[in-house]
This record gives C-alpha cells, sequence and structure tokens, in this order.
C-alpha cells in the first residue's frame, strides 16, 4: 500500500452528494415519528378537549401543512443535509473577509442549548429572568469598555440593523434638534461595508461616497469638500473591507462634528482592534459590533445575529426601547430611558436573540481583556503571516499602501492571472469548492479588479494557513497549466455548475415551500 504524502499540504477531497428532497417532498400522509399520547382522565375532566375554550377567531380553519415522516427517515433528510455542508468543524474558514468565520467554542455552544435558556420565552416575568437579564445587562457594560460608549443595545438583529439603528438614531437626533429637513446627507467610503449606505439610504438619506486617495485611505480632500451643514452623519468601517487602517480618522470625525454632525463607527468587524483601540477615543458617537463575528457567537449564514449598538450619554434616549437596567437587587427591562417621542422605537421585537448575546458573554469573559487583546494581535498576525505568503505568489497583488501591514484582512487582486489566462476570480472561487475550501471575492461592485477578500482571524493555527496558502497555489498553477478544469468546477463539491439566469428575476425566487407552491400552480 502507497504511503500518503502528509507533507503535502493539498487534500483529496470529495464532499457527501445525496439526490435529497426536501422534507415537504419527503411527507407521507399518515406517517407519524411521534404518537403522542392521550390526554389522562384526570387531566382531560379539568382541562376538557383544549379545544373549546379557545376564541373562534383564533382557531384555524384548516390543519397547518407540515411534514408527516417517520423517525428514521426524518433521521436520515438531515443527516444528509449535514453531510452537504461545510463549515469551522469541517474545514479551515479563511476565505470569508468581512463576514468573519471564527471559531466558536463547543462550550459555548451547550449553554446556549441548555433548557434553561431555551426554554425561556420573552414575555416570562421580570421575577423568572433574572440570569438572561443579568448576562445582558453585563455585557452591555462589557461593550461600553471595549468601545467606549456609554450604553448599548441588543435589540439590532445583525450589522445592517445595527447600521439602520444608527441611522434612525440620526434622523430622531436633528428631529428633536428642528434640522431634519436640512441635514439630508450621509457621508461613507467606497470600501466600507455596503450597508453602511444601505440602511441610511432606506432612511431617505442621500449617500455621499468618498473614494480612496493613492495609498487607499479615504480622501481626506475630498472629504472636505463633501463635509457641509447638509451632512447628518459620517458612518465608517476602520479598517475598511480592504485592511486598510486609517490613521487620520480622528480628523474626519473632528471635521464632521464642527459642521454638527454625528459620526457612527462600523465595527461588525473589529478582530484586529481589540484592546488597541475604542471608538470614543477616535471621536465617534455611536457605533456596532457583531457579536456573530468579533465575539464568537458564529456567523450562523445570516442568522442568528446581533448588531450590538452602543451611543454616547447624550444619544442614550434614542435608543430603542427597552434598555436593561440594576437597581442594587434586580434586573430590570427599563422603558423610561427610551419613553420619548424621539426613541428610535423597535428595531425588531423584543430585546435581541438572547442566546448569541449569552455565547458572546461566555466568550469574553473566558478570555477576559488581556485574552480579547491577545486574540487581537493573532488575528492581525494570522493576516499577514497569510498576506506575507501570498504576496509571494506572481499572480497575486494587494492595491495600496504598499510595504505597510494590513489589519485584519486584506482584498487581494488576481487581476493578472485573469488577463494570462482568462480565469476569473469566480472561477477559482468554485474550484476551491473541491478542496473543500470557502473563498470569497468581494461586495459588488468590483473596485479592485478580480478581487479576493480573505480573513483569517485567530483561530487558524499556521499549519492551517499553510494548507490554505498551498491549496490556493495548486488551483492559481492549474490555472496555467490545465484551465479547463477551473472553467468546469467544481467537480467534488455537492452542487456543480448551475444555471444563475433567474437569480435577478424575483417570480423565479420561492423562499418558501408555500410560495413554490403557489408559483407552479400558477405556472
Amino acid at each position: 500500500m502507497k504511503r500518503i504524502n502528509r507533507n503535502y499540504k493539498v487534500r483529496n477531497f470529495h464532499q457527501a452528494k445525496w439526490d435529497e428532497p426536501i422534507i415537504f417532498e419527503l411527507s407521507k400522509k399518515g406517517e407519524r415519528g411521534v404518537l403522542v399520547p392521550q390526554a389522562e382522565e384526570e387531566i382531560a375532566s379539568a382541562v376538557g378537549d383544549g379545544i373549546s375554550n379557545i376564541p373562534e377567531n383564533m382557531k384555524r380553519k384548516e390543519a397547518p401543512n407540515l411534514p408527516e415522516i417517520s423517525q428514521p427517515r426524518v433521521l436520515r433528510h438531515y443527516t444528509r443535509l449535514s453531510q452537504q455542508t461545510l463549515g469551522a468543524d469541517v474545514n479551515i474558514e479563511i476565505g470569508q473577509g468581512t463576514c468573519t468565520v471564527k471559531y466558536s467554542p463547543k462550550v459555548n455552544e451547550l449553554l446556549a442549548r441548555s433548557s434553561q435558556i431555551t426554554e425561556l420565552h420573552p414575555l416570562q416575568d421580570e421575577s423568572t429572568v433574572q440570569g438572561i437579564l443579568e448576562i445582558m445587562y453585563k455585557t452591555d457594560t462589557y461593550m461600553r469598555e471595549i468601545s467606549g460608549m456609554d450604553r448599548f443595545t441588543f435589540q439590532p438583529g445583525g450589522g445592517s440593523q445595527g447600521a439602520f439603528t444608527l441611522a434612525s438614531i440620526v434622523s430622531k437626533y436633528f428631529e428633536e434638534k428642528g434640522e431634519a429637513d436640512t441635514r439630508d446627507e450621509i457621508i461613507t467610503t467606497i470600501y466600507s461595508h455596503p450597508s453602511d449606505a444601505a440602511a441610511p439610504a432606506v432612511k431617505g438619506y442621500k449617500i455621499v461616497y468618498i473614494h480612496p486617495d493613492e495609498n487607499g485611505y479615504p480622501d481626506f480632500e475630498a472629504f472636505k469638500e463633501a463635509v457641509s451643514e447638509r451632512t447628518a452623519a459620517f458612518i465608517v468601517a476602520n479598517p475598511e473591507d480592504t485592511g486598510v487602517y486609517n490613521p487620520r480618522i480622528q480628523e474626519f470625525t473632528e471635521l464632521v462634528h464642527k459642521f454638527g454632525g454625528l459620526c457612527g463607527y462600523d465595527q461588525a468587524n473589529a478582530n484586529g482592534l481589540l484592546g488597541v483601540t475604542r471608538a470614543k477615543e477616535a471621536g465617534f458617537d455611536m457605533c456596532f459590533f457583531n457579536l456573530h463575528k468579533t465575539f464568537s457567537t458564529p456567523h450562523g449564514c445570516g442568522g442568528p445575529a446581533t448588531g450590538a449598538t452602543g451611543v454616547t450619554k447624550e444619544l442614550e434616549k434614542h435608543l430603542p426601547a427597552p434598555l436593561i437596567d440594576y437597581d442594587g437587587e434586580k434586573y430590570f427591562l427599563n422603558y423610561e430611558v427610551t419613553n420619548n417621542p424621539y426613541s428610535v422605537g423597535k428595531i425588531r421585537l423584543f430585546n435581541g436573540v438572547a442566546p448569541v448575546v449569552l455565547k458572546a458573554y461566555s466568550w469574553i469573559r473566558s478570555l477576559g481583556p488581556e485574552g480579547l487583546y491577545e486574540a487581537g494581535k493573532i488575528a492581525v498576525l494570522n493576516n499577514n503571516y497569510l498576506f506575507k505568503k501570498l504576496m509571494e505568489i506572481d499572480c497575486v497583488d494587494a492595491p495600496y499602501i504598499e510595504g505597510k501591514q494590513r489589519i485584519e484582512q486584506v482584498r487581494y487582486t488576481i487581476e493578472k492571472l485573469t488577463k494570462d489566462t482568462g480565469i476569473t476570480t469566480g472561477d477559482i472561487q468554485r474550484r476551491m469548492m473541491d478542496f473543500g475550501m470557502h473563498y470569497w471575492t468581494s461586495h459588488h461592485p468590483y473596485y479592485i479588479p478580480e478581487p479576493i477578500t480573505l480573513e483569517p482571524t485567530e483561530t487558524p493555527s499556521k499549519e492551517d494557513l499553510d494548507e490554505y496558502i498551498a491549496t490556493l497555489k495548486h488551483v492559481f498553477s492549474e490555472a496555467y497549466e490545465n484551465p479547463e478544469i477551473i472553467k468546469t468546477a467544481p467537480h467534488s463539491s455537492v452542487v456543480h455548475q448551475i444555471d444563475e439566469s433567474g437569480m435577478d428575476d424575483p417570480d423565479k425566487w420561492a423562499i418558501t415551500w408555500r410560495s413554490y407552491l403557489k408559483k407552479t400552480t400558477i405556472g
């Protein structure tokens, strides 16, 4: 038997592939996984049939359309689906720049699945939920220390809702000052997350974009031209999605304040800044963190998530209700601090995703201040090791700040490879799936041609980074030596190349089984 060469970093991979129907298609009328026992006579005599006391207007006209399926078949179904999913437990998660996929300690996952958290309900009496209220209150205080802000809400369901909360606070702030009609512009940069523009646009603001100077920093001269009495706020990520950190950020915030505007910091991804710098010292009035990025909850493919949003004391009354306070004896939901016409009201129901806050709380408590600082340093170290190794590859480049290190991620370009071979970054992305690895290009539009955006965080070891680098090198070599294998990829993944022609046609979308049935029936 031939011995496997473990010195070769590129692994052989083939993912399980099942032609698995969705569970509604597996449903068979009358099939059961669990037989619900009949109520005992004593119980039935006390509560009746359990239906008669329900008001008529609350009763369903017909039974819910739920799948009917046996235990073995439902177990096979979800096990097969799990085999077709990649994640931090299966592959090395590096290629998810700006979104962050880091390791979430299993003990935190166990805590979040405890019945003490899963059986809670947001409408319970406060006296029965003191534990989670304490956790949320203390996590708020940790966020204050990490950012320098004075109060946090965990209501926003992610970074985009965090950005929307900032824009809503800006709107209420100037409504109270009587300047809402004239303060109609919000400034951001092209390399900040697109939500920093999209969320204020939803609030009706005109978006002013600042492009980079020749070194990749936001152009301060252009910024000075943009700021005026019409500026409501400056909302920006720093470092931006290129990994370039703007060291002059305080000059930007001071100029906005000079004209009476507010400043909001997109710290959705603060992996390289923990214990190093804070929003307050940079002159920001507001900020938000993604607990599912920086604070390891984990990301969850779009949810569950939390865009923890913090403000200075002056803006506290604009936060969504309720906040959580402590009177020395008990924790309670405080509506008074936000019970005014200038509160933004509700961003979403209740007080955010409790298990996400719990996992962030656990992560912070387990690391402590020095541990958070260490995580930030390792995230920067890992990123710059990856940066140095990839920059040694002839077809890879990284625009801006030549000779200087990046922070927690880098937006690279493989424009040379595309010109040489015709292989695009999208092609490379599909081929990397054949090695069980994720690879991310960029937000659209592509300001950097043929981009790759990679962020290792503090999670991977040097060996993990080396494996990812070796795999990228292998695929880049294939682009020159065997481009057809890349153009026809993926070959070993669950899904091969698909027809994407309907992706931009809402008439072809079906996000639920019910909508699918409606559209296929009509068709």
